[in-house]
């Protein structure tokens, strides 16, 4: 079993690469897949970069050119639900692009035209890994539910509450969504897990290089977790 892991940002896979067991590294669309051997699974660890079309090419090129059997996607969210507050983990039961609006046909805020699911639901059984994952940290809550993506840095209190109340979302990002629709399109099994690192919906807020740490610990502690059992 190969494994696809895949974070927006160098400071969420830079651990990852250091515990990694390389084989091979292969330079492709100016991202650098990392395979080998990590916790005792096969994996291929990138960095994809920020935004949904960056995390769509990377997720395709994964499952085209390594035959990943799953994947997992990490990184940093804002918090949406009230209950989520800073270092929270939020892993997706369910993702959905936001900034899809074809409300004009009569679609549904959210909807992918002529795509026969509204939203993109993550693997149970890797859900049900990375809750478990989750409950041998003691640092922070997690919570399941819906993760909801878009190409917008939201700092807006009002849309926060939107995104809230029109997809009953816990936490906002910019990639899972798109990870989320490649992986769906190509029948491969995927969660995504997010550390929030703030919530304008409930006033928390934490400083980034206080966060990042935190959010990198997270991840690190929840793939391993996961991949030992794997």
């Amino acid at each position: 079993m190969i494994i696809g892991v895949i974070g927006a940002m160098i400071e969420e896979i830079e651990p990852l690469v250091k515990d990694l067991n390389l084989k091979r590294k292969l330079q492709k669309a100016n991202m650098e897949f990392n395979e080998g051997s990590l916790w005792g699974n096969e994996v291929v660890v990138v960095k994809s970069g920020i935004g949904k079309v960056n995390a769509a090419v990377c997720t395709q090129i994964l499952i085209d050119e390594f035959k990943v059997d799953a994947v997992i996607n990490v990184g940093v969210a804002g918090g949406v639900g009230n209950n989520v507050y800073p270092g929270d983990v939020v892993i997706g039961e369910s993702l959905v692009q936001h900034d899809m609006d074809s409300t004009a046909f009569g679609e549904r805020r959210g909807q992918i035209p002529r795509l026969d699911t509204f939203d993109f639901k993550c693997d149970e059984n890797l859900v049900l890994k990375a809750k478990r994952a989750c409950e041998k940290m003691n640092n922070s809550k997690h919570f399941v539910g819906r993760i909801v993506t878009g190409d917008q840095f939201i700092a807006d209190t009002d849309k926060i509450k939107w995104l809230n109340e029109e997809f009953d979302a816990l936490a906002c990002e910019m990639e899972g969504g798109s990870v989320a629709q490649v992986c769906y399109l190509n029948n491969i099994p995927f969660v995504v897990i997010r550390s929030a690192s703030d919530n304008a919906n409930n006033g928390a807020h934490m400083d980034y290089e206080k966060f990042k740490p935190i959010a990198v610990n997270n991840s690190v502690n929840i793939l391993k977790n996961m991949l030992e059992v794997m």
